[in-house]
């Protein structure tokens, strides 16, 4: 073990982890120590998922699975042939945990545990003798003789072969000037993944309603969404408005955060057959109250305060409905206008946008294109994915391509 070559995986997150887990396991000769700035291991895995671990998606096909990154479809594409969503299901169930998937496609252990997937990783780290130190935080990366130097905020000074950084990523552009000083682009991070502020606005009155699917466009943008969408105390969330968010990340901070959107409360419904609709109801119930007759199947709280919204009383009959009000409603159920202003970041779940340039790295590797024995995992890569379970898988691709390549690597022969 004198002649052993030694990994340094920055970052005690989903990536990192998986990086040194499985660098440990291919190769037993690597020495491989995790770094993690923090006090905690793996905290975006225990609260993902609302503690159950959006452990990935159950998309089996390379392209549309690719389809769900804003950024980095083409380069996770690559990637994926090495290490996918099947390989994922099987690394984690031959380890003893099985993964079960929802209606909507995203996949949880089936304890609906995070815990779960945590214990499992620290298992595989613990069982290949990797070597974990918390709360040291990177100060500084550069080659000496041929060798990595990575410098710590204590001025600790540890030697490397191979450095591999998977320290998530950053909301700041200065949080990577460590990362620049090794000669690499950094795209500059925004967030994604965020819900839509509708300040006083008497919708917010009915947080808790969740519309099983619902379209919101923003207005004057090509970007638009269709999915279940949840109304909060302080505007709209929910996986509609949260991919969203994801594809229009870098458009809708250039608007500052300050835009309209135009809600269809009934997915995709056209005016012409809610017209259609409400006219045949007047035909066939004209004596009903309308408030009594919820067309739609909207969760009752919203069909009442739209109904009052176009001026239409509790007690109104379908056969007095005038026209004015029938109109309102009508706009109201398809093409709702609210104003935006400002967004709510989900902060144990923050994903950015951004991070160091694709170009510079090998997908098939992982490796830096400009640094000889630099390795790049998970979020800090300029790839994010929607809400679903893509950046875990990102996140476990990229960690594992990291680790094959540096286990064969010709370096350790």
């Amino acid at each position: 073990m004198n002649n052993s070559k030694t990994l340094i995986v920055i970052g005690g997150g989903a990536a990192g982890f998986f990086c040194a887990a499985n660098a440990a396991r291919m190769n037993r000769q690597l020495k491989v120590i995790l770094l993690e700035k923090s006090n905690k291991l793996l905290s975006k895995v225990k609260v993902s998922g609302g503690g159950r671990c959006n452990v990935t998606h159950s998309c089996f096909d390379l392209k549309d699975m690719s389809l769900h990154y804003p950024r980095g479809e083409y380069f996770v594409r690559k990637a994926f042939h090495q290490f996918f969503t099947t390989d994922t299901i099987e690394w984690f169930e031959s380890r003893g945990v099985k993964l079960k998937a929802e209606g909507d496609g995203r996949m949880f252990p089936v304890t609906d545990s995070s815990q779960t997937i945590i214990d499992c990783l620290l298992r595989e780290a613990n069982q290949y003798g990797v070597e974990i130190l918390m709360n040291r935080e990177v100060e500084k990366l550069k080659t000496e003789n041929g060798k990595w130097k990575v410098v710590l905020k204590n001025n600790q000074e540890l030697v490397a072969d191979f450095v591999c950084v998977a320290s998530g990523g950053f909301p700041k552009l200065n949080q990577f000037d460590w990362l620049k000083e090794t000669g690499h682009t950094i795209i500059e991070p925004v967030p994604s993944l965020f819900t839509f502020n509708i300040p006083k606005h008497p919708l917010n009155e009915l947080m808790g309603v969740s519309i099983a699917n619902a379209t919101v466009k923003i207005q004057q943008t090509k970007l638009k969404n269709s999915g279940p969408l949840l109304i909060t105390h302080w505007g709209l969330s929910g996986p509609c408005v949260l991919k969203l968010s994801a594809w229009g990340a870098k458009e809708l901070q250039q608007l500052n955060y300050q835009f309209t959107i135009s809600v269809n409360w009934l997915g995709d419904s056209k005016e012409e057959e809610v017209r259609n609709k409400i006219q045949s109801t007047r035909a066939e119930s004209a004596s009903k109250k309308i408030s009594n007759t919820n067309l739609f199947q909207l969760p009752n709280r919203l069909w009442h305060y739209l109904l009052s919204t176009s001026d239409i009383n509790e007690d109104m009959r379908w056969a007095d409905l005038p026209a004015k009000a029938q109109n309102k409603l009508i706009q109201l159920l398809i093409n709702q206008e609210l104003k935006v202003a400002g967004k709510t970041t989900f902060k144990e779940e923050f994903v950015t946008a951004g991070g160091i340039s694709l170009k510079e790295i090998d997908p098939n590797t992982m490796q830096s294109k400009l640094q000889k024995g630099l390795f790049f995992a998970g979020e800090i890569l300029d790839v994010d994915g929607i809400t679903g379970g893509f950046n875990f898988q990102h996140a476990w691709t990229s960690g594992f391509v990291a680790a094959k390549a540096i286990a064969t690597s010709e370096a350790l022969v």
